[in-house]
């Protein structure tokens, strides 16, 4: 029944599979067996993939619930443990550069906790997922009662300062080789769109899965990064790296610190909190 719920609610096996971290036969195979046990069938198979039939479009509203009910029976377990615990989930550029740089700070208001980090691409399900908070890239316009607003996710170019010093205008950029980010790949155009409409540019250039890598790659000298203000800030204020233009954009995300229903109010968790919306 979970692996049906996670690929009904996801769209696929694929993602079912990497959000249950088993693989995407596993998964199948399992939705096969909860089939035959039903004897009827909850997905159509196509070329294509897979699309819920009526009697799984039917039951999944009222599976997601009860999976959500015993997420949140597990998330009261471990409020009302003895255990002091702060669990944060947030993605892998973040914990590098944001919130390492933090921790410090709450481990030292909180001398009897553990802090846990967990690195992931994607949010986890804080009804469900075993984390007190989740802090990732979210849309502005879609943030709950749960969430908190660290700031408007704002980018810039970011190069080593002798780099930064032969750039004059976004022109001088042609003749430069453009860092790229996987995650964040619509970087660049997003910011040339605003600073250098136009002109065109070759955009091509190394692309890095990890974005603390790209950074240290900028760092050294290799190229020009397009920077997310929350992550490089800091580097530029001790002279790491530079901001060779004033032209900045505001995409339409924030920087998102998102509590699990079950932990508002908790004592440590709320202290952590506390010290990173400072």
């Amino acid at each position: 029944m979970r692996a049906f719920e996670a690929a009904a609610r996801l769209g696929g096996f694929s993602a079912a599979a990497q959000e249950l971290c088993v693989t995407q036969g596993a998964i199948a195979q399992q939705i096969k067996h909860l089939e035959a046990w039903a004897g009827v069938s909850l997905f159509v198979r196509h070329a294509r993939g897979v699309r819920l039939s009526a009697t799984g479009k039917a039951v999944l509203p009222k599976l997601g619930e009860a999976f959500d009910a015993l997420g949140e029976v597990t998330q009261t377990m471990r409020r009302e443990g003895t255990a002091s615990e702060v669990r944060i989930a947030t993605l892998p550029s973040i914990a590098q550069l944001w919130l390492s740089p933090r921790l410090p700070a709450i481990r030292l208001a909180l001398p009897e906790s553990t802090v846990s980090v967990t690195a992931m691409e994607d949010a986890p399900n804080l009804v469900r997922d075993p984390y007190d908070m989740a802090i990732f890239f979210a849309d502005a316009n879609t943030l709950d009662t749960n969430t908190l607003s660290l700031g408007q996710d704002v980018i810039y170019p970011v190069c080593a300062p002798q780099i930064a010093n032969r750039l004059k205008t976004p022109a001088d950029l042609a003749d430069c080789t453009l860092i790229h980010d996987a995650s964040w790949k619509d970087d660049w155009e997003a910011w040339l769109a605003f600073a250098a409409s136009g002109q065109s540019f070759d955009t091509s250039g190394p692309v890095f899965s990890l974005y603390a890598l790209a950074v240290e790659e900028a760092r050294n000298g290799a190229g020009i990064l397009i920077g997310h203000n929350a992550l490089v800030r800091p580097l530029i204020e001790r002279g790491e790296l530079a901001a060779p233009f004033e032209m900045t954009v505001e995409l339409p995300r924030v920087l998102a610190l998102e509590t699990a229903p079950a932990m508002r109010g908790k004592a440590d968790v709320e202290t952590a909190i506390g010290i990173l919306a400072e």
